[in-house]
């Protein structure tokens, strides 16, 4: 169930940031109407040209990149991000095609965790942990065993989504853990591939309030391997994580999410098909239709028409990776603004 915790402003635990790159050193501020917040983890991708899905966090340090699109080792590059800011980030010089080459346009989706990360003995495996209970997501590193077993998150509520890689070793897949396919299955980031059952990724055991799961696969925990896990717990009124099927209609589904959506993940589950990724700072009016997708390093996309409403979403299309008739499909939202706070778009 959600948090009973105060709902956050989105403002300041989550944002969507578009930005040009000018190949100088530069401060990219999430500031909205005056609020802003220092990130934990930056996702940064160029919408405008073909480049990796950047993924660096605070805990791993401000020049670890891991990449959705591919099953690479961390890599350390200091010609990205300089900082994690009290307004956003700061960029590099140098003009680096994957953050600020110039005329690139590029979004940072960024989120707040806790700053820095404490050690977490929860688990079987001890976790370094960089918790937000407020907003209901933690940033988490850990070693692997080889065998099943569990890892602190810090959240103190079940997490209903996370998605975690090797960080110290290639080839590892990106292993993600949605609640609407249950412990038994796993989806992979950097792949279109529909879910997949095997007791090697989370050991047919849910999240519990206090700890992740893990099976005894190379992906989430191979021996010696070191790894990273981004967890998210539901919040009424800031952030859900569900499941729809589609109709295969353009008056497709509503689904109810008690806020304005910012940022939608979208994956369909039964069906080999993309993951996608929407939000309403790269399209202000609907219909939304300005997808990146997580698994793939090409540039934005038009087409895949979703409306984001004062409550909810509703798809408006008739794609198989949106709203095929009978498809089924998971989702990550997050909020931006509380439903009593909303106004339609």
């Amino acid at each position: 169930m959600p948090t009973t915790y105060a709902i956050p402003d989105g403002r300041t635990v989550m944002a969507a940031t578009t930005y040009t790159g000018t190949g100088a050193a530069a401060l990219i501020s999430n500031a909205v109407n005056g609020v802003s917040f220092q990130p934990d983890w930056v996702w940064i991708k160029s919408r405008s040209n073909v480049t990796n899905h950047n993924l660096t966090d605070s805990v791993r340090g401000v020049t670890k990149l891991l990449f959705s699109n591919s099953t690479a080792a961390e890599a350390t590059f200091s010609g990205g991000l300089l900082s994690f800011d009290a307004g956003g980030f700061s960029l590099a010089t140098g003009g680096d095609t994957g953050f600020s080459a110039s005329g690139y346009t590029y979004v940072g989706w960024q989120w707040k965790a806790g700053g820095t990360a404490v050690s977490n003995t929860a688990g079987s495996i001890t976790s370094s942990v960089s918790p937000n209970t407020t907003a209901g997501f933690s940033v988490v590193t850990y070693t692997g065993t080889g065998a099943n077993a569990t890892v602190g998150h810090g959240l103190s509520v079940a997490p209903s989504m996370f998605i975690l890689k090797a960080r110290s070793a290639s080839g590892l897949y990106w292993v993600v853990y949605h609640q609407s396919l249950g412990a038994t299955k796993a989806l992979f980031l950097q792949l279109t591939d529909a879910e997949n059952t095997d007791i090697l990724y989370f050991n047919n055991t849910a999240p519990t309030s206090s700890v992740l799961s893990l099976g005894a696969g190379a992906s989430p925990n191979q021996s010696g391997t070191t790894y990273v896990a981004y967890c998210f717990a539901p919040v009424a009124g800031y952030s859900a994580f569900g499941s729809y099927t589609g109709n295969g209609s353009a008056d497709g589904p509503f689904v109810y999410l008690g806020f304005r959506p910012k940022f939608i993940m979208f994956k369909r589950t039964d069906s080999a098909n993309v993951w996608s990724i929407l939000d309403s700072t790269r399209d202000t009016y609907n219909v939304t239709n300005l997808s990146l997708y997580p698994n793939n390093s090409i540039a934005e996309e038009t087409g895949k028409n979703v409306d984001f409403l004062s409550n909810g979403f509703k798809q408006r299309q008739t794609d198989g990776g949106w709203n095929a008739s009978g498809g089924t499909y998971i989702y990550a939202a997050f909020a931006e603004n509380p439903f009593k706070y909303a106004n339609a778009r």
